[in-house]
């Protein structure tokens, strides 16, 4: 169990590693705005737990929305302690050349607009509560160091998450702030169903790559949010041991 009880905010949180780690959370005793588009399986989720979750369907790519999901948590419970900024977008395997803009711009627009849309409200409540301070928590992948195959624009995101980790950290430091970044690689959810089959790799191979269940990286969250906020992970990586990392390409 963690040591004290915290307000929690999880996006991507209606399925994968969004809905795994705030099972683990609402398990834990904290109280988690649980935040995705879609509302029923959010709706779904908050009603194992209904007195920690508050389901609030949004775009974490909308300025608006966004406004509007921090406000509900303040209604609700007066302050945030954690975000988990997880909300990602993918697209189809694709050469840089064959990419169109509208898909260039919908990844970049969930998986960076939106991530600094969502740490951006987060620090201003951090910043303003009493007592001030909190924990970012920004899901970057193993596509922030090495990118996969005909991946530019998730892999685009990817790195521009290293330096919104990197700002809000030294940003961060005069409010006790802490923010981290956990690079994931191969947790089984939905998009990593095609792994097992095999996927592309830079050598022109298919091969099938292993996965690790979400429950890790949901114990890496605990263990994060866990600490005092005098210490912080500044980054970790979770992946599967014999997937291609170190070495790919």
């Amino acid at each position: 169990m963690a040591r004290t009880e915290q307000v929690a905010v999880v996006t991507g949180a209606s399925q994968g590693i969004g809905r795994g780690v705030a099972e683990a959370l609402l398990a834990d005793g904290h109280r988690v705005a649980l935040v995705a588009r879609r509302c029923e399986p959010l709706e779904a989720l908050a009603a194992t737990h209904p007195d920690q979750a508050l389901p609030i369907a949004a775009d974490v790519s909308d300025p608006q929305a966004v406004d509007r999901i921090y406000a509900q948590v303040a209604s609700q419970w007066g302050r945030v302690d954690v975000l988990f900024n997880n909300a990602g977008a993918f697209m189809a395997s694709s050469e840089t050349a064959d990419v169109s803009y509208d898909d260039w711009r919908r990844v970049l627009g969930v998986n960076v607009d939106g991530a600094f849309l969502m740490a951006r409200g987060a620090f201003r409540m951090m910043r303003g509560q009493d007592p001030a301070g909190g924990r970012i928590i920004n899901n970057g992948s193993i596509s922030a160091h090495a990118p996969r195959v005909n991946s530019v624009a998730y892999t685009t995101s990817k790195h521009a998450i290293t330096g919104l980790t990197k700002s809000i950290t030294l940003d961060g430091r005069a409010h006790d702030i802490a923010c981290s970044q956990i690079d994931i690689g191969n947790a089984e959810t939905p998009m990593t169903e095609p792994m097992k089959a095999g996927i592309p790799q830079p050598d022109g191979s298919v091969m099938r790559e292993p996965v690790i269940d979400v429950a890790h990286v949901a114990d890496a969250v605990r263990y994060i949010i866990d600490l005092p906020l005098e210490a912080n992970v500044q980054f970790m990586t979770v992946m599967a041991t014999k997937m291609p990392y170190l070495g790919r390409g």
